[in-house]
C-alpha cells in the first residue's frame, strides 16, 4: 500500500471552531497513520489561476485506507463538523508518493 499525500488549503472561517479540530486532529491523524509534514501560511501567489487560500497543511498517509479510515471513523463524527465550520474554501486532494517524476513523464 503506497503512501498517499493529502494537500489541504483553507481560510479559517471561525477560529473557535478550527481551535477545536485542531486540538485533537493531529493526534487522531497519527493514531490513523497521518503525519504532518508541512504547514503553511500564504505568503504570495506566483502562477496558476486558482484563488490564493490563508492555510497550507500537507499530511502524509501511510496509504489510502489509512487516510479513509481516518475520514470514516465513527469515533470522530464529533470531530469533522469542527474543520467543516471552522474553515471555507477548503480544497483537499490526495497525491501519489513518487520518488522521482519518472512515473509521470513516460510516454
Amino acid at each position: 500500500m503506497p503512501a498517499v499525500y493529502a494537500l489541504n488549503l483553507f481560510d479559517v472561517a471561525d477560529r473557535d471552531e478550527y481551535l477545536a479540530y485542531s486540538q485533537r486532529s493531529a493526534r487522531e491523524v497519527a493514531r490513523h497513520g497521518g503525519r504532518v509534514v508541512a504547514l503553511g501560511d500564504f505568503r504570495e501567489a506566483v502562477a496558476g489561476d486558482i484563488a490564493p487560500r490563508r492555510v497550507l497543511i500537507l499530511v502524509e498517509w501511510k496509504s489510502k485506507q489509512a487516510f479513509d479510515a481516518y475520514c470514516s471513523d465513527p469515533a470522530l463524527a464529533d470531530l469533522h463538523p469542527h474543520r467543516e465550520r471552522g474553515t471555507r474554501n477548503y480544497i483537499w486532494q490526495l497525491f501519489d508518493r513518487l520518488e522521482d517524476l519518472r512515473p509521470i513523464l513516460k510516454s
